[in-house]
């Protein structure tokens, strides 16, 4: 019980750290989704990580944790995983696989699966170095065509309470949306906008990868959390059990040793 009431707290503090964490990246990556939209309205958008093109290997990228002791935290993730790595299979459509976590990384090698990349210690604090890593492996394969998309599974972080498995296409890269409530600001590009698009896709890329690792980080400890603090409340329960029943035993004995005395004392008497 000390132990679990230990990591609730330690995830508990680190919750907050991930939370803003998570607050302090989106900035950047709505400004870089502008930049886009703006790239869009000077003319067009072209880059081959925009194009879709026929699928004929998919790129499956899975998010878990190193460390157990996180509740379904891993499971549901894994399980949406594995779903979507059937319905490729039964499509035959070849897989790539890619793995973040110690738990993904045995999950699937244990049942058979074979592991492109994995990246281990990545998850109790992503680093942007972290994300660049994996986004250098996933932009090489997709750019020599070893692959034609990939889909992200990981958890995305709605509340403390919340945390939400989720698909999470990566590439290729949707552009942004043009909408009627968005002002597009008239920019002159120097170099020109598809020189600026070349350069800035891999670094949206990049901040994406991050994001989602974020995510899942604040995920992971707030589902720890959860379960410690579980299991903190089932420890005291038992506890109270235990101690009720070793109560009940220690009284059982005294009114027995009481009565032999009583009966001896009795015997004694008597004779």
């Amino acid at each position: 019980m000390k132990i679990t009431r230990a990591m609730e707290l330690i995830a508990t503090s680190r919750i907050a750290r991930a939370r803003v964490r998570v607050a302090e990246a989106q900035p950047y990556t709505a400004k870089m989704t502008d930049v886009i939209r703006n790239i869009a309205a000077a003319g067009g958008l072209s880059h081959p990580l925009l194009e879709r093109r026929d699928v004929n290997t998919a790129g499956v990228f899975v998010v878990t944790s190193d460390r157990g002791l996180a509740g379904g935290y891993n499971s549901n993730v894994l399980r949406l995983a594995e779903r979507a790595l059937n319905a490729h299979r039964a499509n035959n459509v070849p897989t790539r696989l890619y793995t973040v976590g110690a738990k993904a990384e045995g999950y699937f090698r244990y049942r058979g699966y074979t592991i492109e990349e994995s990246f281990l210690g990545v998850t109790d604090t992503p680093s942007y170095g972290d994300a660049r890593a994996v986004a250098n492996v996933l932009l090489d394969d997709y750019e020599q065509a070893r692959m034609d998309s990939v889909e992200v599974y990981t958890t995305r972080f709605v509340s403390a309470l919340t945390q939400t498995p989720v698909l999470w296409p990566l590439l290729p890269i949707e552009p942004p949306e043009m909408t009627d409530e968005v002002v597009v600001a008239g920019y002159e590009f120097e170099p020109s906008p598809e020189e600026i698009l070349g350069r800035l896709l891999p670094r949206y890329l990049e901040g994406t990868i991050f994001g989602i690792l974020l995510e899942a980080s604040a995920s992971e400890h707030a589902a720890r959390r959860r379960a410690m603090k579980a299991a903190t409340e089932n420890a005291e329960e038992l506890t109270r059990a235990l101690s009720r029943e070793a109560n009940a035993a220690r009284q059982a004995e005294i009114t027995t040793e009481i009565s032999e005395i009583v009966g001896g004392a009795e015997a004694l008497s008597s004779g």
